[in-house]
């Protein structure tokens, strides 16, 4: 190819356009690598001689190849030349539709601005033809309106004559007329609709006024409870079918229902008075299930079943009970009898079935899964009133029973008798049966105010003499020491009136005692003569005495008689001058121990509590032959009589008349060194309650309590 062809295959450059380097940079590049791959060939193939011979050769086979290449590249680009002049022609094409479209929308812009100028001037127009439509429209609707005053006049007539169903047609005329009217009117209201907003009200509150007094007109005037049911849902329909605000007329005739039950049963002029619960609850008792079966039988049938008429009926009287109750609990206290009749009526009669757990009622009424009538606080409140209120009735009662039995016992006469010849008072029978007869009522309300009553009754009986009937008090299943605290104060109570029975006793027996021990007592049986002929005398009286009473004078006579007569040996007025006399005096104390025990067993009282053997041991303490062995007889007595002291043994020992200071500090160290005694269930003290003289600090042990 010559440079000639080359130059025409070239591209030509625009008219003013330069190019500061080669025209196409790849190309360059191209035919640099080309030509460093040729000369790379050539050196390669020249590079031996003999191959110098083949030149022409291999020239004329290139320039084939080149022109090979020239021609495919010519072809190539002359292909591509006829693709871009139908491109170049198309574009040119487009651009001119393009400026037609332009100039088409500039003119449709001006012919815009026209018609709006135009539109104005016709803008008075539009409004005559929208008044004209509204005229059209009143003209057409004048009549119906001419007559709105009128059909709400009548339709409050209709109103006043309870007619509700008939009143809502007419209500519902009227409001459809008005919405005739919104339409053409664009929302625009009439002033001849301005009442029908309070003849809707009005209605509204005929509906619910029927409601209130739904027990009654079922009864009397069932027509119109029907009535103003029907008028609530067809009316709650109707406003859901045209997505109106409800008017709520269901809600209300619903809730004039609750009101009007509660108002009639637990109205706020209702309330008992103080005293007068009994006879309310009573009311209340007979009223409710009474009020549930017409629920159930008259008022349930006027009603959609919805309603649930008859669990409407028991759900509200029990709200209104409970809340009645609350008011009342928070008023002033309630006496124990209303806090009693209450406990009683709320936890028993109520769910029970006198009332609502009557099986005449359907599983509507049940109530029982409900909140209850009174709350544990509410329980525990009325459960302290009545036990405080009981406490101090019974109380102030057994103080003047107790005051009326003293005046009683006081009077000159003889005490009254029973039918054995026993002095008899029936105030503790009186008291027990009072008190259990309590006990037993509450019983019948609940285990925790029985107990808290039993408690009471317990506490107060400290102050009476225990009889066999108060283990009658004791409830079943109860603790067995839960009149331990009563019984020991009970107990120790009687012994207190025992002593005192027996003052004047002891006041007749000291002036004898007083020459006991003396050797005119040794040798003679007249003094405890003396003793038991005036002991014997003064308990006489107690033979109208019933046992245990009789039995527990007679053992506090005898321990007192004991006790003077341990307190004269211990004074030291006898020392015995030798063996015949400490023989004399171990017979003198058996003789005398036999002689109590004898007078004592025929006046009845029983020989396993009789204290006269205490000188039976004396006796062998005193009759013991040799004082080396008295550490043994001193060790015996303690075992016995676990009371007796250091004192009361130097007293013994001073008796004995023969015992050294050596042998005298060993028998009181076998006091201490001797085994401790074995506590014995039911011993009384007795040594301890015998004063004995404080011995010489010569016969005391150093650790004794008198050294």
């Amino acid at each position: 190819m010559d440079s000639a062809t080359k130059d025409e295959m070239r591209p030509s450059l625009p008219p003013g356009s330069s190019c500061p380097g080669p025209e196409w940079p790849e190309q360059e590049r191209a035919e640099q690598l080309a030509r460093g791959a040729a000369l790379k060939w050539a050196s390669g193939i020249f590079y031996r001689p003999e191959q110098l011979a083949r030149l022409g050769q291999y020239h004329s086979r290139e320039v084939q190849r080149t022109c090979s290449l020239e021609a495919r590249i010519k072809s190539v680009v002359q292909s591509y030349l006829e693709g871009v002049k139908p491109g170049v022609w198309q574009l040119a094409q487009a651009s001119e539709a393009v400026q037609g479209a332009r100039e088409a929308l500039g003119q449709a812009h001006g012919l815009l601005q026209g018609m709006a100028e135009t539109t104005q001037t016709l803008k008075p127009l539009r409004e005559q033809v929208v008044q004209h439509k509204r005229l059209q429209v009143l003209s057409q609707l004048l009549p119906r309106l001419w007559a709105v005053p009128a059909a709400v006049a009548h339709t409050q007539t209709l109103i006043d004559a309870q007619r509700l169903l008939e009143a809502y047609v007419c209500l519902r005329e009227l409001e459809q007329l008005q919405e005739e009217t919104w339409a053409p009117l664009e929302g625009l209201e009439l002033p001849v609709f301005e009442g029908l907003g309070p003849l809707a009200e009005a209605l509204g509150r005929a509906v619910e006024a029927a409601a209130g007094a739904a027990g009654q007109l079922a009864r009397e005037d069932p027509a119109l409870l029907v009535a103003a049911v029907r008028v609530a849902e067809v009316d709650a329909g109707y406003m859901a079918s045209l997505e109106l605000p409800p008017r709520d007329w269901r809600q209300r005739c619903l809730q004039a229902l609750q009101e009007g039950l509660e108002r009639t049963h637990f109205g706020t002029p209702l309330l008992p008075e103080p005293g007068a619960l009994a006879g309310w609850l009573e009311a209340l008792r007979v009223a409710l299930p009474a009020e549930l079966a017409i629920a159930e039988a008259l008022v349930a049938p006027c009603c959609p079943p919805h309603y649930k008429v008859v669990q409407l009926w028991a759900h509200t009287l029990h709200s209104g009970l409970r809340r009645c109750l609350q008011q009342l609990l928070e008023g002033p206290g309630l006496g124990a009898a209303d806090a009693f009749t209450l406990l009683h009526w709320a936890l028993h009669v109520y769910l029970g079935p006198e009332m609502m757990g009557s099986l005449e009622l359907g599983p509507e009424a049940d109530v029982s899964q409900l909140e209850p009538l009174l709350t544990l606080e509410n329980i525990e409140q009325l459960e302290a009133t009545f036990v405080a209120q009981i406490h101090a009735n019974v109380t102030q009662w057994l103080q003047r029973a107790l005051d009326g039995e003293v005046a009683e016992w006081n009077r000159e006469q003889e005490p009254g008798t029973d039918s054995s010849g026993f002095y008899h008072s029936p105030m503790p029978a009186i008291v027990l049966q009072i008190l259990e007869e309590n006990i037993r009522v509450t019983s019948l309300v609940s285990e925790s105010l029985q107990q808290r009553v039993h408690g009471m009754a317990l506490s107060e009986l400290g102050t009476f003499l225990r009889s066999s009937s108060v283990s009658g008090l004791q409830p079943e299943g109860a603790a067995s020491g839960a009149l331990a605290p009563v019984e020991t104060a009970l107990d120790e109570l009687q012994r207190r009136i025992c002593r005192l029975v027996l003052e004047a006793l002891l006041a007749e027996l000291q002036p004898l005692f007083a020459a006991l021990p003396s050797r005119w007592w040794l040798s003679s049986p007249e003094l405890l003569d003396d003793v038991c002929e005036r002991t014997a005398r003064f308990c006489q009286e107690f033979r109208p005495v019933r046992n245990p009473a009789a039995q527990l004078l007679l053992a506090e006579a005898e321990r007192m008689v004991v006790l003077q007569y341990l307190s004269a040996l211990m004074q030291g007025r006898l020392v015995c001058r030798g063996a015949h006399e400490r023989t004399q005096v171990a017979e003198r104390l058996q003789h005398d121990a036999a002689q109590l025990r004898e007078l004592f067993l025929g006046l009845g009282l029983e020989e396993s509590v009789q204290c006269a053997p205490v000188l039976l041991a004396l006796r062998d303490l005193l009759n013991l032959r040799d004082p080396m062995l008295l550490g043994l007889e001193v060790a015996g007595l303690r075992q016995k009589f676990p009371d007796v002291s250091e004192d009361h043994i130097s007293a013994l020992l001073d008796l004995r008349g023969d015992v050294s200071r050596e042998q005298r500090l060993a028998a009181l160290s076998s006091l201490q060194a001797g085994p401790q005694p074995s506590p014995s269930a039911g011993r009384r003290a007795l040594f301890s309650l015998v004063p004995a003289p404080t011995p010489a600090l010569s016969s005391c042990l150093p650790s004794g309590p008198c050294a």
